[in-house]
Protein backbone atom coordinates (compact mmCIF):
# COMPACT_ATOMS: atom_id res chain seq x y z
CA UNK A 1 0.00 0.00 0.00
CA UNK A 2 2.46 2.49 1.14
CA UNK A 3 4.59 1.75 -2.19
CA UNK A 4 1.89 2.20 -4.44
CA UNK A 5 1.23 5.81 -3.05
CA UNK A 6 5.02 6.36 -3.18
CA UNK A 7 4.93 5.51 -6.68
CA UNK A 8 1.32 7.84 -7.28
CA UNK A 9 3.15 10.69 -5.50
CA UNK A 10 6.16 10.52 -7.71
CA UNK A 11 4.57 9.91 -10.68
CA UNK A 12 2.59 12.97 -9.78
CA UNK A 13 5.85 14.95 -9.03
CA UNK A 14 6.80 14.07 -12.43
CA UNK A 15 3.94 15.11 -14.27
CA UNK A 16 3.70 18.35 -12.53
CA UNK A 17 7.79 19.27 -13.23
CA UNK A 18 6.65 17.87 -16.94
CA UNK A 19 4.05 21.28 -17.13
CA UNK A 20 6.31 23.74 -15.90
CA UNK A 21 8.68 22.49 -18.27
CA UNK A 22 6.55 23.01 -20.84
CA UNK A 23 5.16 26.33 -19.63
CA UNK A 24 8.37 27.58 -19.08
CA UNK A 25 9.15 26.59 -22.64
CA UNK A 26 6.19 28.14 -23.92
CA UNK A 27 7.31 31.56 -22.26
CA UNK A 28 10.68 31.38 -23.95
CA UNK A 29 8.92 30.94 -27.26
CA UNK A 30 6.45 33.73 -26.41
CA UNK A 31 9.84 36.41 -25.16
CA UNK A 32 11.55 35.15 -28.28
CA UNK A 33 8.37 36.06 -30.69
CA UNK A 34 8.06 39.38 -28.72
CA UNK A 35 11.83 40.31 -29.29
CA UNK A 36 11.43 40.12 -33.01
CA UNK A 37 8.11 41.11 -34.02
CA UNK A 38 6.60 42.93 -30.35
CA UNK A 39 7.76 46.21 -31.62
CA UNK A 40 6.55 45.81 -34.89
CA UNK A 41 3.25 45.16 -33.65
CA UNK A 42 3.07 47.93 -31.79
CA UNK A 43 4.55 50.63 -34.00
CA UNK A 44 2.30 52.89 -35.10
CA UNK A 45 1.33 53.31 -39.18
CA UNK A 46 2.97 56.80 -39.72
CA UNK A 47 6.08 55.20 -38.46
CA UNK A 48 6.16 51.95 -40.76
CA UNK A 49 5.07 54.44 -43.75
CA UNK A 50 7.86 56.79 -43.03
CA UNK A 51 10.33 54.10 -43.17
CA UNK A 52 9.21 52.86 -46.16
CA UNK A 53 8.92 56.64 -47.79
CA UNK A 54 12.61 56.88 -46.69
CA UNK A 55 13.01 53.52 -49.59
CA UNK A 56 11.33 54.99 -51.68
CA UNK A 57 13.43 58.67 -51.82
CA UNK A 58 16.91 57.00 -51.48
CA UNK A 59 16.94 58.69 -48.24
CA UNK A 60 18.07 56.15 -46.22
CA UNK A 61 20.29 53.46 -48.02
CA UNK A 62 22.37 50.38 -46.70
CA UNK A 63 25.90 48.96 -47.74
CA UNK A 64 28.87 50.31 -46.61
CA UNK A 65 29.23 53.66 -45.93
CA UNK A 66 32.12 55.82 -44.38
CA UNK A 67 30.74 59.19 -42.19
CA UNK A 68 31.97 62.32 -41.98
CA UNK A 69 33.65 61.12 -38.70
CA UNK A 70 35.67 58.37 -40.53
CA UNK A 71 33.09 55.66 -38.86
CA UNK A 72 32.29 52.91 -41.50
CA UNK A 73 28.85 52.60 -41.27
CA UNK A 74 26.37 49.80 -42.96
CA UNK A 75 23.55 52.73 -43.11
CA UNK A 76 23.61 56.33 -44.30
CA UNK A 77 20.53 58.34 -44.16
CA UNK A 78 20.23 61.83 -46.89
CA UNK A 79 17.81 63.79 -46.29
CA UNK A 80 19.06 66.28 -49.60
CA UNK A 81 17.69 62.94 -51.64
CA UNK A 82 13.87 64.70 -51.37
CA UNK A 83 13.92 66.83 -54.43
CA UNK A 84 10.17 66.85 -55.30
CA UNK A 85 7.17 68.92 -53.94
CA UNK A 86 5.07 65.80 -53.39
CA UNK A 87 8.28 63.99 -51.22
CA UNK A 88 8.43 67.38 -49.06
CA UNK A 89 4.69 67.36 -49.17
CA UNK A 90 4.96 64.50 -47.61
CA UNK A 91 7.71 64.54 -45.34
CA UNK A 92 6.28 67.78 -43.88
CA UNK A 93 2.86 65.44 -42.45
CA UNK A 94 5.46 63.25 -41.22
CA UNK A 95 7.02 65.92 -39.18
CA UNK A 96 3.85 67.42 -38.20
CA UNK A 97 2.62 64.40 -36.72
CA UNK A 98 5.65 63.73 -34.80
CA UNK A 99 5.46 67.07 -33.50
CA UNK A 100 1.65 67.39 -32.27
CA UNK A 101 2.58 63.73 -30.68
CA UNK A 102 5.39 65.78 -28.62
CA UNK A 103 4.73 68.93 -28.42
CA UNK A 104 1.18 69.52 -29.47
CA UNK A 105 0.68 72.85 -31.09
CA UNK A 106 1.27 74.85 -28.00
CA UNK A 107 4.18 76.94 -29.57
CA UNK A 108 4.96 79.79 -31.42
CA UNK A 109 7.77 78.82 -34.15
CA UNK A 110 9.39 76.21 -36.05
CA UNK A 111 13.20 77.11 -36.20
CA UNK A 112 15.01 75.42 -38.93
CA UNK A 113 18.68 76.01 -39.05
CA UNK A 114 20.11 76.34 -42.46
CA UNK A 115 20.66 74.97 -44.72
CA UNK A 116 18.58 72.04 -44.63
CA UNK A 117 16.52 73.04 -41.43
CA UNK A 118 14.88 75.82 -43.81
CA UNK A 119 12.72 73.14 -46.38
CA UNK A 120 11.71 71.21 -42.98
CA UNK A 121 10.67 73.85 -40.72
CA UNK A 122 8.34 75.25 -44.18
CA UNK A 123 7.36 72.11 -45.22
CA UNK A 124 6.51 70.94 -41.38
CA UNK A 125 4.55 74.55 -41.11
CA UNK A 126 2.47 74.53 -43.66
CA UNK A 127 1.39 70.20 -42.98
CA UNK A 128 0.70 71.54 -39.47
CA UNK A 129 -1.59 74.63 -40.63
CA UNK A 130 -3.47 72.06 -43.15
CA UNK A 131 -3.59 69.18 -41.48
CA UNK A 132 -3.91 70.74 -37.50
CA UNK A 133 -5.65 74.06 -37.96
CA UNK A 134 -2.18 75.45 -36.46
CA UNK A 135 -0.74 78.87 -37.71
CA UNK A 136 2.47 78.68 -36.58
CA UNK A 137 5.39 80.84 -37.78
CA UNK A 138 8.55 79.97 -38.93
CA UNK A 139 11.86 80.96 -39.49
CA UNK A 140 15.80 80.00 -40.40
CA UNK A 141 19.41 81.89 -39.96
CA UNK A 142 21.15 82.53 -42.63
CA UNK A 143 25.16 81.48 -42.78
CA UNK A 144 25.77 85.12 -43.85
CA UNK A 145 24.82 88.21 -42.84
CA UNK A 146 23.21 90.40 -45.17
CA UNK A 147 24.18 94.26 -45.70
CA UNK A 148 21.79 95.44 -48.24
CA UNK A 149 17.91 94.79 -48.73
CA UNK A 150 16.41 92.46 -46.03
CA UNK A 151 19.11 93.17 -43.72
CA UNK A 152 19.37 90.80 -40.51
CA UNK A 153 20.48 86.91 -39.59
CA UNK A 154 16.94 85.22 -39.50
CA UNK A 155 15.16 84.33 -42.80
CA UNK A 156 11.65 84.36 -42.63
CA UNK A 157 8.96 85.43 -39.21
CA UNK A 158 11.13 87.66 -36.50
CA UNK A 159 11.75 85.37 -32.72
CA UNK A 160 9.64 87.47 -30.52
CA UNK A 161 9.29 88.33 -26.94
CA UNK A 162 8.26 84.86 -24.93
CA UNK A 163 8.27 82.81 -27.77
CA UNK A 164 7.98 79.15 -27.76
CA UNK A 165 10.33 77.92 -29.88
CA UNK A 166 10.47 73.99 -31.46
CA UNK A 167 13.59 73.08 -33.72
CA UNK A 168 13.91 70.93 -36.40
CA UNK A 169 16.40 69.29 -37.95
CA UNK A 170 17.46 66.53 -40.33
CA UNK A 171 18.96 63.78 -38.44
CA UNK A 172 20.94 63.25 -34.78
CA UNK A 173 23.51 65.50 -34.80
CA UNK A 174 26.57 65.85 -32.67
CA UNK A 175 24.92 68.81 -31.06
CA UNK A 176 27.14 71.13 -33.19
CA UNK A 177 24.61 73.35 -35.08
CA UNK A 178 22.66 73.51 -31.78
CA UNK A 179 25.29 74.81 -30.21
CA UNK A 180 25.39 77.83 -33.01
CA UNK A 181 21.75 78.25 -33.27
CA UNK A 182 20.61 77.75 -29.72
CA UNK A 183 21.88 81.01 -28.04
CA UNK A 184 21.00 83.19 -31.24
CA UNK A 185 17.24 81.59 -30.99
CA UNK A 186 17.30 82.92 -27.04
CA UNK A 187 19.20 86.19 -27.93
CA UNK A 188 16.59 87.57 -30.49
CA UNK A 189 13.93 88.30 -28.11
CA UNK A 190 13.06 88.99 -23.71
CA UNK A 191 12.05 85.18 -22.48
CA UNK A 192 12.53 82.74 -25.19
CA UNK A 193 11.82 79.34 -24.56
CA UNK A 194 13.46 76.51 -26.84
CA UNK A 195 10.96 73.83 -26.54
CA UNK A 196 12.36 70.83 -28.20
CA UNK A 197 14.13 69.53 -30.74
CA UNK A 198 12.56 66.84 -33.48
CA UNK A 199 15.15 65.30 -36.11
CA UNK A 200 13.52 62.35 -38.98
CA UNK A 201 15.69 59.72 -37.62
CA UNK A 202 17.65 58.93 -34.71
CA UNK A 203 20.32 56.99 -35.05
CA UNK A 204 20.82 56.07 -31.49
CA UNK A 205 24.64 56.47 -31.83
CA UNK A 206 26.60 57.94 -28.02
CA UNK A 207 27.01 61.47 -28.12
CA UNK A 208 30.47 62.56 -25.85
CA UNK A 209 29.07 60.18 -23.09
CA UNK A 210 27.83 56.59 -23.09
CA UNK A 211 24.07 57.83 -23.69
CA UNK A 212 22.79 58.71 -27.33
CA UNK A 213 23.40 61.77 -28.56
CA UNK A 214 19.59 62.95 -28.61
CA UNK A 215 19.29 62.64 -24.88
CA UNK A 216 22.39 64.43 -24.27
CA UNK A 217 21.39 67.20 -26.03
CA UNK A 218 17.72 67.55 -24.54
CA UNK A 219 19.78 67.50 -21.15
CA UNK A 220 22.39 69.52 -22.08
CA UNK A 221 19.98 72.32 -23.13
CA UNK A 222 16.85 71.15 -21.05
CA UNK A 223 14.49 70.52 -23.52
CA UNK A 224 12.44 67.38 -25.21
CA UNK A 225 13.61 66.02 -28.05
CA UNK A 226 11.74 63.18 -30.19
CA UNK A 227 12.08 61.67 -34.10
CA UNK A 228 9.77 60.56 -36.15
CA UNK A 229 11.17 56.99 -36.10
CA UNK A 230 14.65 55.40 -34.36
CA UNK A 231 17.29 53.60 -35.96
CA UNK A 232 15.78 50.59 -33.74
CA UNK A 233 12.35 50.92 -35.67
CA UNK A 234 13.65 50.77 -38.65
CA UNK A 235 15.44 47.63 -38.02
CA UNK A 236 12.00 45.79 -36.60
CA UNK A 237 10.39 47.11 -39.27
CA UNK A 238 12.51 46.15 -42.24
CA UNK A 239 14.18 42.93 -40.85
CA UNK A 240 13.30 39.72 -43.13
CA UNK A 241 9.82 41.26 -43.96
CA UNK A 242 10.21 41.84 -47.81
CA UNK A 243 8.84 45.37 -49.56
CA UNK A 244 8.03 45.15 -52.78
CA UNK A 245 9.88 41.88 -53.57
CA UNK A 246 12.72 42.50 -51.74
CA UNK A 247 14.23 41.97 -48.06
CA UNK A 248 16.15 45.16 -47.30
CA UNK A 249 17.44 44.01 -44.49
CA UNK A 250 18.53 40.00 -44.20
CA UNK A 251 20.49 38.06 -41.98
CA UNK A 252 23.84 39.16 -43.51
CA UNK A 253 22.95 43.14 -43.02
CA UNK A 254 21.34 42.29 -39.68
CA UNK A 255 24.54 41.16 -38.18
CA UNK A 256 26.32 44.08 -39.77
CA UNK A 257 24.27 46.79 -38.08
CA UNK A 258 24.28 44.57 -34.54
CA UNK A 259 28.28 44.81 -35.02
CA UNK A 260 28.23 48.62 -35.71
CA UNK A 261 26.03 49.36 -33.05
CA UNK A 262 27.97 47.37 -30.29
CA UNK A 263 30.78 49.50 -31.29
CA UNK A 264 28.88 52.92 -30.97
CA UNK A 265 25.73 52.75 -30.13
CA UNK A 266 24.43 54.04 -26.64
CA UNK A 267 23.79 52.46 -24.00
CA UNK A 268 20.24 51.25 -23.46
Amino acid sequence: MEKGSRKRQKAAENNKRQQKTTKDSRKQQKIAESTESGQEDHMETYKQEFIEFMIDCQVLKFGDFVTKSGRKTPFFVNTGFYRTGSQLKRLGEYYARAITDHFGTDFDLLFGPAYKGIPLAVSAAIALSENYGADIRYCSNRKEIKDHGDKGILLGSPIERNDRVVMIEDVTTAGTSIKETYPLIQSQAEHVQVAGLVVSVDRMERGQGDKAALIEIGEKYQMKTCAIVTMEEVVAHLYNRPYKGEVIIDDKLKAAIDAYYREYGAAQ
